[in-house]
């Protein structure tokens, strides 16, 4: 039977996560589009229930016949009602995030990116797709740090949320004792560091801190991490995804060589 009113609990709960960027009240993410839902059945997580409208079960009909998910169809007017993007592909997916823990981030050869109040989405999301594609073992959202719950990091991530481990909400003291207890090396991102990225060992067992956009590196993580600096010509500093992204390469090859 087609959902056609906006009034609809399911629609409702989808529409105040959507607005607000997290969660709906079952512990549930709205990931919108195909190619999220392509990337979702590639990942870790669950497709718990799938949202279309009769054209968009019609246009990816491919797509949605792969998927074992409970299949719900709102009209064009309702599902416009709860998108949050401009240009809707009549598609959604209510996912279930697994649950991951410190041991499974830390992987065969450590290399743990930890965002500190990094509040920006899109660059949340970018830098969780640097990480997957150079061969990080997981991602720490330290508390204040934007949440996977946000459309706009999905879409920056392209997937790569569903399949990273990650851990979120954590705290600065016990992100301090796992590294701490797991001796891994700790490097703090910092423009004005005075030891460039290039001079420090990568192929270690480490952790990478990249700050908040405006103030950088929380003092707290700065005292406990070597600071380091991704060298640059023209320009004083970079934007943090792409200074997050260059630190994640420079690991890579210098991991590649050995």
């Amino acid at each position: 039977m087609e959902i056609t009113s906006v009034r609809n609990p399911l629609l409702q709960r989808i529409r105040r996560a959507v607005k607000d960027g997290r969660a709906t009240e079952e512990g549930l993410i709205v990931a919108e589009g195909p190619h999220l839902l392509q990337e979702a059945q590639r990942g870790t997580w669950r497709i718990a229930k799938i949202v279309t409208t009769p054209a968009g079960r019609s246009k990816h009909t491919t797509l949605l016949h792969r998927l074992d998910a409970e299949l719900v169809e709102v009209g064009a007017r309702a599902f416009e009602s709860i998108t949050g993007t401009q240009h809707s592909q009549q598609v959604l997916a209510l996912l279930e995030p697994r649950t991951w823990n410190w041991t499974e981030l830390k992987g065969r050869r450590t290399l743990i990116v930890a965002l500190d109040g990094l509040q920006d989405p899109g660059n949340a999301g970018t830098i969780i797709r640097s990480a997957e594609a150079f061969g990080a073992t997981g991602i720490v959202l330290l508390r204040g740090a934007a949440h996977v719950s946000n459309g706009k990091l999905l879409r920056a991530s392209s997937g790569s949320v569903f399949r990273i481990p990650l851990l979120e909400s954590v705290s600065i003291p016990d992100f301090l004792e796992n590294v701490r207890a797991s001796g891994i090396a700790l490097y703090a991102l910092d423009a004005h560091a005075n030891t460039q990225l290039t001079a420090v060992d990568l192929t270690r067992p480490l952790a990478l801190v990249a700050g908040n956009e405006g103030s950088g590196v929380s003092p707290e993580l700065l005292s406990a991490a070597q600071s380091v600096s991704v060298p640059t010509g023209r320009v004083e500093s970079l934007n943090a995804a792409v200074a997050c992204s260059v630190a994640l390469f420079a690991a890579q090859q210098q991991r590649s060589a050995v």
